[in-house]
């Protein structure tokens, strides 16, 4: 592979702490690929992903015969793909558009096939070692003290997590509080990213700044060790208090995992459940109760309605918060309190 080749590829966000420049060779042995290893691969045909995200923050145009750089990784999407974290020689998935590629088993029947990838080899660097995520990770600290944090959870996809994480982060850095905003599992994407940011948040990260570009079917320590890393790293950033969203529904696999263990359950203060609508609400509060777990109060696209908010209060006697609510800096300071932060914490 030419040093020209290597310019001219398309490197995707969610590799970004990886310098494209380091590129410089190739391994053909495509059977070895392992989790977070980067694949150079050849556009074949544009299916389900048009686009894919670039590390600068924005979207850039594919077309059959690009060259590009993703790393190889599964995914769990119910209403895009599941895919595993293999690379057939001849032809793979392209399985995000932040950038995952392995092979797809399934997918939601309202959207497009993947974008089809030729794997050409796994990426090497100067020093002949294949590039692989894991190696440029934020390095593990322990910090000097225990950032309050708030978890943000909920049914599904698309079930308004992100919206609140968002807007609970903006109300909280409105109530003076540097806000370190968290997404502690997912597949890379700077979309949740970019919104965190403008949050105002006083520090940013997701589970990619961890190593990972997505966290479906990781080993249940990295992960959990993946939280840690960034609950420090914003502790070192001098954050007073850390909004942390996991991605998927509470049936999720790794989420599920998380949410069942006491040590990650005593790693937040507090838990915020978005939901569609009050049924989804009872059946989530229900199911979180059996895990030891009572949300502080319910949010996410059952707030838009305010009979089905009425209804799920009725239901589970937690409260409904609006995304107007969770960025107004008394409803998010009155979060925070109740997450456990103290002026000790905002003072330190």
């Amino acid at each position: 592979m030419t040093h020209l080749a290597f310019s001219t590829m398309k490197w995707c966000f969610s590799a970004r702490r990886i310098d494209p420049v380091l590129a410089t060779g190739l391994k053909e042995d495509l059977a070895q690929a392992a989790p977070g290893d980067m694949i150079l691969g050849r556009v074949i045909s544009i299916g389900n992903h048009t686009r894919i995200q670039l590390p600068s923050g924005r979207p850039a145009t594919l077309y059959p015969g690009d060259l590009v750089a993703l790393p190889c990784g599964a995914r769990y999407a119910p209403d895009q793909f599941e895919g595993v974290a293999e690379i057939d020689p001849k032809s793979c998935d392209m399985l995000a558009g932040g950038g995952c590629v392995g092979l797809m088993r399934q997918r939601n029947e309202r959207i497009k096939p993947p974008t089809q990838i030729q794997p050409l080899g796994r990426i090497t660097g100067p020093d002949g070692r294949v590039l692989n995520t894991r190696d440029f990770a934020l390095l593990e600290r322990l910090s000097t003290r225990s950032l309050p944090a708030i978890c943000v959870i909920g049914t599904s996809m698309n079930s308004g997590k992100t919206t609140a994480a968002v807007a609970l982060s903006h109300g909280l850095t409105r109530a003076g509080y540097r806000v370190g905003a968290l997404k502690a599992t997912g597949t890379g994407s700077f979309g949740d990213f970019n919104k965190l940011v403008d949050s105002g948040a006083a520090y940013v990260a997701d589970f990619s700044d961890a190593g990972m570009a997505t966290t479906y079917l990781e080993p249940m320590e990295r992960v959990i060790g993946g939280i840690d890393v960034l609950l420090a790293a914003s502790a070192s950033q001098g954050c007073d208090i850390a909004v942390v969203e996991i991605a998927d529904g509470i049936f999720q696999r790794e989420t599920a995992a998380l949410l069942a263990d006491p040590a990650v359950q005593a790693r937040f203060g507090g838990f915020i459940f978005a939901c569609g609508d009050a049924v989804a609400a009872a059946g989530g509060v229900l199911c979180m109760a059996e895990m030891g777990i009572r949300p502080m109060m319910l949010t996410g696209m059952l707030s838009c309605s305010p009979i089905a908010a009425a209804e799920a209060e009725h239901a589970t006697g937690v409260s409904v918060l609006t995304k107007r609510q969770l960025e107004d800096p008394a409803e998010a300071n009155a979060l925070a309190a109740q997450a456990g932060v103290t002026e000790l914490d905002r003072a330190a």
